[in-house]
């Protein structure tokens, strides 16, 4: 059994002088190198190009120990992204999506979970809204659901999706299969202007969902269940970018998933895997690009806060 996650796998144009570098990305890929670091089994579910870029991505997961094994392998191009980062390093995307591998989803290649029986599927951003492979893929993880927990991560994109009530429709769709959702104060600030994060949080309570998982960049974190709020400050850290702060944290909610079950993500237990995860973010704002902690390097963090 493996922890499978689900979704995009892309290059990052970021800022550089005279030209942008080109680094691996997309939300997905980075959460499953961030487990992969961690010394989780994870399998990888993407279509992923044979183009320099594709092989420049299949290089770098298969080299952090990412399982590649269910995914595809497709003569269509990379999707791109590029990076504005603003004064707080904070990044800003633009999507090149059109007929790339990396959207390529379709029945005919995604994994049976009633063979291989993941241990939970961890799915997200840009897959689960740009059409078809994300109706192809909420009838596949609704399959997923019958035998494994998810966690959603909406990662929202505006600049991909401008109608807002169609956004906002998508991602409910899903938060009504998930186990688990996280989500930013930006996403929740582009999905429901003005409104109260913790009331939405509750609200996806309602809908069936055991955890969320709310970041708030330097002001830490905040997870809701039904026992309550619990809320964990931020770790001081000279910041190079925010880039996959937000997916190292899932992976942390994704790993105290699978060790401490979900029925025990509550109080005390919820506050050590929000510090956790904290301290673990830190350790990847202090990094040009998505470059997660391993699990040495996020104990000794542990040890010195």
């Amino acid at each position: 059994m493996s922890i499978w996650v689900c979704g995009e796998v892309l290059i990052d144009l970021l800022p550089g002088t005279p030209e942008r570098t080109a680094v691996v990305g997309g939300g997905p890929a980075n959460t499953a190198k961030a487990l992969s670091r961690l010394g989780h089994e994870v399998q990888f579910i993407d279509g992923i190009s044979t183009d320099a870029y594709g092989k420049s991505a299949r290089a770098e997961l298969i080299r952090d120990g990412v399982g590649l094994d269910l995914s595809l392998t497709s003569d269509l191009p990379t999707c791109t992204a590029t990076v504005s980062l603003s004064s707080d390093g904070s990044a800003n995307y633009e999507f090149l999506v059109n007929s790339t591998s990396t959207f390529a989803f379709d029945h005919s290649w995604l994994p049976d979970p009633e063979k291989y029986k993941p241990e939970v599927l961890q799915i997200g951003t840009l897959v689960t809204i740009i059409e078809p492979g994300a109706s192809v893929l909420y009838d596949w993880a609704v399959k997923v659901s019958e035998f494994a927990p998810i966690v959603f991560d909406p990662n929202i994109r505006p600049s991909v999706m401008p109608d807002l009530i169609k956004y906002r429709d998508e991602v409910e769709k899903w938060i009504k299969i998930s186990s688990v959702v996280k989500f930013s104060e930006d996403d929740i600030a582009a999905l429901y202007p003005n409104e109260d994060p913790i009331g939405i949080a509750k609200i996806c309570l309602e809908k069936g969902v055991q955890l969320v998982v709310i970041t708030r960049g330097a002001n830490g974190l905040v997870g809701v269940t039904t026992d309550g709020v619990v809320e964990v400050p931020g770790i001081k850290v000279a910041v190079v970018d925010t880039v996959g702060a937000g997916d190292t944290v899932g992976a942390i909610i994704v790993e105290a998933l699978i060790q401490i079950g979900i029925l025990n993500l509550a109080g005390s237990k919820l506050r050590e895997v929000l510090y956790r995860a904290a301290v673990a973010a830190a350790i990847t704002c202090s990094r040009a690009g998505a470059q997660p902690p391993r699990a040495f390097e996020l104990t000794e963090a542990l040890e010195r806060n």
